[in-house]
């Protein structure tokens, strides 16, 4: 089955060349120059990857990738014309998985999303010995990505779900914050550790009863982090 992507941006020359580009490697494109219209797509049909521009007409990339987040934990790449840090890291806390400044080559672009595309096959084809792992009122489903506090699903994006199942399989094991990101987002990512950090604020405020007192995922200062 064709992977698909939703790619978002109002600068209609971008999309089409995006477009053109990504359906010569048998992608299934839709396009979307406004974030509602974004939004309307997304909630119609499952995406392998969304590619989301940050400033967008009607409401901003942020708006619609938080929105998204509420109903699904499809990919998103972010993309912003600011060299801000500011940016990234905000995508971050709204739930993408990665960003790509502008201006970018295509190749760059294309090589990015294969890689996100055959992480996420990976972690789906991967069976484990035991489907679930369980922790005082933590349930987490290996085989079908799903977590449950007290046998309520919590919603977790898929770098979410990852780092918390590194964390879970390796219990009480410090990983430094440059480990997990390599291990979590890959050797080619060209984020940092700050990456890491604002991913496990995110995880502390979804899984713990008192995120400024984990029972979880723990800091070792000066170190990193464990379960």
């Amino acid at each position: 089955m064709a992977k698909r992507v939703l790619v978002v941006d109002d600068e209609k020359l971008i999309v089409k060349g995006i477009r053109f580009s990504l359906e010569q490697d048998g992608m299934e494109v839709d396009c979307a120059f406004d974030g509602a219209e974004a939004l309307e797509y997304a909630r119609k049909k499952e995406y392998d990857i969304v590619l989301l521009d940050v400033m967008l007409p009607e409401m901003d990339g942020f708006q619609v990738c938080q929105q998204i987040r509420e109903f699904s934990n499809m990919p998103i790449v972010m993309l912003t014309a600011k060299s801000d840090d500011m940016d990234k890291i905000l995508g971050l806390e709204y739930g993408a998985d990665d960003y790509i400044a502008k201006p970018f080559n295509i190749l760059e672009v294309k090589a990015r999303i294969k890689a996100i595309m055959r992480r996420s096959s990976k972690s789906e084809a991967k069976k484990e010995k035991n489907r679930y792992l369980i922790c005082k009122d933590l349930k987490l489903d290996t085989e079908g990505r799903r977590l449950y506090i007290q046998e309520k699903e919590v919603n977790l994006t898929a770098k979410e779900f990852d780092l918390l199942e590194l964390l879970v399989l390796n219990p009480n094991k410090v990983y430094k914050r440059d480990e997990l990101l390599e291990l979590v987002w890959g050797k080619e990512y060209p984020g940092d550790a700050r990456t890491v950090d604002v991913h496990v604020r995110r995880l502390r405020e979804k899984i713990e009863p008192n995120p400024s007192e984990p029972i979880y995922v723990h800091t070792k200062w000066g170190v990193g982090y464990y379960f």
